[in-house]
């Protein structure tokens, strides 16, 4: 900064210029359509808080304008098409999060009472512990955890491998499988608005060619016939 701070803070305005103009540009366009378009929104908002006061009551929008950053998800179609599934995902998610929840929950509740006197400092209260097996669902370091209480209690791993099996094994993975579905179904729905592109394209090229026959055949014919 202290050789190049001027030359980045002229970029910087010069870059936050561009994305002003283009944003009224949009506006001018669309005018009372533009929020029909979550994109647009999205853009609007990435500007607004970059265009804020950062000084005062502001200053913790500074870090904020980083958001700038995240215009290239609303640039990129490829990128647009990756949110728009995990968007479209989100319904399943959340009830695959609720279930989730649910398993962690009652995982907590008898991991501190089976484990409380044993580590405490795992499974002392039902918060600890459910970060704790929130940290086991990760499957980082649970060996040490497991093998902590294993020594107290042999048969702790029964409760360790059900919930490692049902956490991470079944839950996380359909966690997975809806993500992959709906890109899938994504990617299908895309496919399908070219091929329907495309066949538009073709049949407003066949009547041209029609009209153009039609036309033709006008002037190739003699008058009176």
């Amino acid at each position: 900064m202290a050789r190049f701070g001027d030359w980045f803070r002229l970029i910087d305005r010069m870059v936050l210029a561009i994305f002003v103009a283009e944003l009224l540009a949009r506006l001018f366009v669309y005018r009372s359509r533009f929020a029909h378009d979550p994109w647009r929104v999205f853009d609007l908002l990435i500007v607004g808080i970059a265009v804020m006061p950062v000084g005062g009551a502001f200053s913790v929008l500074r870090s904020l304008r980083v958001l700038r950053m995240l215009r290239l998800v609303s640039l990129v179609p490829s990128m647009r098409g990756v949110v728009g599934a995990l968007l479209s995902a989100m319904p399943g998610m959340a009830s695959i999060i609720g279930l989730m929840g649910l398993v962690l929950y009652v995982s907590s509740v008898l991991a501190t009472k089976l484990f409380r006197d044993i580590s405490p400092e795992y499974f002392g209260t039902l918060t600890t512990s459910l970060f704790t097996l929130f940290q086991v669902m990760t499957v980082e370091g649970w060996p040490d955890i497991a093998r902590g209480v294993m020594a107290e209690a042999p048969l702790a791993w029964i409760f360790f491998a059900v919930y490692l099996l049902i956490a991470t094994f079944m839950i996380l993975n359909l966690f997975i499988a809806v993500v992959v579905n709906a890109m899938q179904s994504q990617i299908a729905e895309d496919l399908r608005g070219e091929g329907e592109a495309h066949t538009r394209q073709i049949l407003e090229e066949v009547r041209g060619l029609r009209r153009e026959i039609e036309r033709l055949r006008e002037r190739s014919t003699p008058p009176g016939r």
